[in-house]
């Protein structure tokens, strides 16, 4: 008998990849999704799957929008994927972030403790937890330290999983994701900000890209790999968190080598850096150790960075040919 599965934050990149994989395992998949006067479903459009997922609108800061979502879908599986997601963003906006990254969890926990406690939730939580970080790679044991008020949201949100799984023996788990990217990651984020300069300016149509700082680390991956990992813990018999990264960690100059070699062209030559665009509180370098859910999940990341970054620079090649 097929299950039905309930996403938050089903336009987003990992909502998207979530879904698809979903849908070919044989789910019937519903979408959580705020009315909004622009239509944000371009994501589930590229993957070609927007038809086959019912959508409830609502929104995961409003409780009473959950319990309905929860009571309609009939949910065998819950995925929270919903947040103010950029950084950046939530120095600006700290209120809202917490609102929506960070006590709108409670709004899903609660909602399943009080329609059907037998619900499989999953958390996506974050390595921006880790923050200053207090061990070189970052394990499920590693202190959390975060440094801006999206990762502060994000350890809440993950504590009050915890907290429901210990309290209500909820089987309630949460997927430490450490940086993960795609051709469907939105153009803020610095991995699609150099994609698609990298494209722009192959194609002429862009001359110069501005960063802050190119010396940061992050442990980039796959987001279609990622969702595996976060199908997978809610196949197990007994809830948990699990870190899930590649175990690699590059510099954002690095980075950007990577993506213009792939066109023939030195980074260097191209790029600017630009104040404006460094952070209050920078995290400096982050390192996942995915060991746990190498071993327990049987998971591991299958995509390289060459070859993610490969695939973004060449679907946005695409776009920017196509005058998108």
């Amino acid at each position: 008998m097929s299950k039905n599965a309930l996403i938050t934050g089903i336009t987003g990149q990992d909502g998207a990849y979530l879904a698809q994989l979903l849908l070919n395992k044989g789910y019937r998949v519903y979408g959580l999704m705020p009315r909004r006067s622009t239509d944000t479903r371009w994501r589930l459009l590229e993957l070609n799957i927007e038809k086959d997922i019912s959508i409830i609108y609502g929104d995961v800061s409003d409780l009473s929008s959950v319990i309905r979502a929860v009571e309609t879908s009939k949910a065998d599986e819950f995925y929270n994927l919903a947040a103010q997601s950029f950084v950046g963003t939530s120095w600006d906006q700290p209120v809202l972030t917490a609102q929506v990254t960070g006590v709108a969890v409670t709004h899903c926990l609660e909602a399943i403790r009080l329609i059907n406690p037998k619900i499989r939730f999953y958390q996506a939580s974050t390595s921006e937890m880790f923050g200053l970080i207090q061990a070189e790679r970052q394990s499920e044991t590693t202190p959390f330290y975060p440094r801006s008020p999206y990762g502060v949201a994000k350890l809440y949100g993950h504590w009050m999983t915890v907290n429901y799984r210990e309290s209500f023996q909820l089987h309630a788990s949460s997927g430490i994701l450490f940086n993960h990217e795609s051709p469907l990651r939105g153009i803020e984020f610095v991995t699609r900000k150099v994609t698609d300069a990298v494209a722009r300016i192959k194609q002429g149509k862009q001359k110069t890209l501005s960063l802050g700082n190119i010396d940061a680390k992050r442990d980039w991956g796959f987001a279609g790999d990622y969702v595996e990992a976060m199908w997978l813990m809610l196949q197990q018999d007994t809830a948990d968190d699990y870190v899930v990264a590649t175990g690699r960690t590059t510099t954002v100059r690095e980075m950007c080598n990577i993506a213009f070699a792939h066109v023939g062209l030195k980074a260097e030559d191209y790029i600017r850096i630009d104040p404006k665009f460094y952070r209050p509180a920078e995290v400096d370098i982050l390192l996942g150790d995915p060991t746990k859910a190498n071993k327990k999940l049987h998971w591991k990341a299958q995509t390289s960075l060459e070859q993610l970054m490969a695939m973004m620079v060449d679907a946005d090649m695409r776009r920017v040919s196509e005058g998108r």
